[in-house]
């Protein structure tokens, strides 16, 4: 069996300096949510564990997620961990096609069975045996079927993957299916979004990299360490939501003011990502801070969950134990209550004052 190479031995490889690798541990330990003092495991697992040979498949989506994560903002994530993770076949990035593309993944499947990642963006459709997603003449659900079969374990890109996304919206003509539905008895970690976040999907795949297993996962089977809080948890318009400030429209006097984005559409409060924390773009953004709400791209059925600039009813307030409609008024009113309760406490204190003045007067009591 040829040798496969580290990622420290591709990074020398490509002249990077040891002080690039030793930053780009510690970035990436971070994005992950690792400890301090777990970063030397993961230096040691980069410089001593060989690549494990990887399948990315693309089946009922748009390639965003590939696109994501390729623009990652650390240039080390699209420069070396393509190759130390060996992408031995997909359709987007590979030079292969054709028979040469088929014949690649058939022998990374036999000759490294039990070994390989498999990376599986878009949804499978199964709707009239498969025949609205073929490859090589197999259908995707042949294709999955065949390939989680000797897989080590599988990653869900994107919310397609994870729960069918856009294409699985009602009324779903080709019964588009997540993987979780398909595949049983294989560790499955979701990544999900639309795309995800490109640290986020270089953070999945270091970890199970550098440790051999999927990182803590959620109850949906996603990564904990990004999906274990709402953008709304987060987010910095979040003081205006518990102040019942609210943009009623998005060309309104609060919109120019940066308020809560609630009213007119965002799903932030149910919507569980990094999104506001980890941002786009080297950090620079995200959509709530370019004033358009969230969407709720990485939570199952948002395409469904009403129309996607109206706020979902029955949302509660943290503060005020309310949604947003009277969030409002009951921040105004215990403002009031407040305000009340001060002045008579002063009232009181006043009064009081002035009963001792007269006590201690000569003329008093």
């Amino acid at each position: 069996m040829e040798e496969r190479q580290t990622f420290w031995d591709k990074m020398q490889e490509k002249g990077y300096t040891r002080r690039d690798f030793l930053k780009f541990c510690a970035w990436i330990g971070a994005a992950s949510g690792l400890q301090a003092s777990s970063i030397g495991s993961l230096v040691h697992a980069m410089e001593t564990k060989p690549r494990p040979p990887v399948l990315w498949f693309h089946f009922q989506e748009c390639t965003c997620c590939s696109e994501s994560f390729v623009r990652s903002s650390h240039p080390i994530v699209a420069d070396v961990v393509l190759d130390h993770i060996s992408l031995d076949y997909t359709e987007t990035l590979q030079a292969a096609a054709g028979h040469q593309a088929e014949e690649a993944r058939r022998h990374t499947m036999e000759k490294y069975k039990g070994q390989y990642l498999m990376l599986v963006e878009g949804s499978i459709p199964t709707a009239a045996n498969g025949v609205y997603c073929c490859i090589g003449g197999h259908t995707a659900l042949d294709i999955v079927k065949e390939a989680a079969a000797g897989a080590a374990a599988i990653v869900a890109w994107g919310n397609c993957a994870y729960a069918g996304c856009v294409q699985g919206a009602k009324p779903n003509p080709t019964q588009a299916t997540p993987i979780r539905d398909i595949i049983k008895g294989k560790p499955i970690v979701n990544v999900p979004g639309c795309p995800p976040i490109p640290e986020v999907m270089a953070g999945t795949i270091v970890h199970y990299l550098a440790f051999g297993r999927l990182p803590q996962l959620d109850s949906q089977g996603r990564p904990k360490a990004f999906y274990s809080r709402r953008v709304h948890d987060t987010c910095y318009r979040r003081p205006n939501y518990d102040a019942g400030l609210f943009v009623e429209t998005f060309d309104d006097e609060n919109a120019r003011k940066g308020y809560c984005l609630y009213k007119v559409g965002c799903r932030g409060p149910v919507t569980y990502n990094a999104c506001a924390v980890t941002k786009w773009n080297e950090a620079t953004s995200f959509p709530i801070q370019s004033g358009h709400g969230c969407i709720g791209c990485s939570e199952a059925g948002n395409w469904d969950n009403a129309p996607l600039y109206e706020h979902l009813p029955g949302v509660l307030g943290y503060t005020s134990e309310t949604d947003a409609d009277t969030v409002g008024m009951v921040a105004a009113g215990i403002t009031t209550a407040a305000l009340g309760v001060h002045a008579l406490t002063a009232n009181a204190r006043k009064r009081k004052q002035i009963r001792k003045q007269i006590e201690e007067s000569p003329g008093g009591k």
